[in-house]
């Protein structure tokens, strides 16, 4: 586990600082891909093959397969 996010590099909590970690975490995580948003493509219709922590593409139209019915829609990994 990382200390912070990937994009913003907000702190996150560790599991010994408070009973609410995760749900703080997570909630961290999805400020993180959104704010400021970048991506890296808005044409792929499929999932890249290894994604890097951080990285967001924009699903483009007539998606399959992990991302099929996600036009438009921010994938986040």
């Amino acid at each position: 586990m990382t200390d912070t996010t990937s994009n913003l590099l907000l702190p996150l909590l560790m599991p010994q600082q408070a009973q609410k970690s995760i749900t703080h975490n997570q909630a961290l995580e999805a400020l993180d891909a959104l704010v400021m948003l970048a991506v890296l493509s808005r044409t792929m219709v499929t999932p890249p093959p290894g994604p890097a922590e951080g990285d967001r593409y924009i699903v483009a139209a007539a998606a399959t397969g992990a991302w099929s019915s996600k036009d438009a829609a921010v994938a986040a990994w």
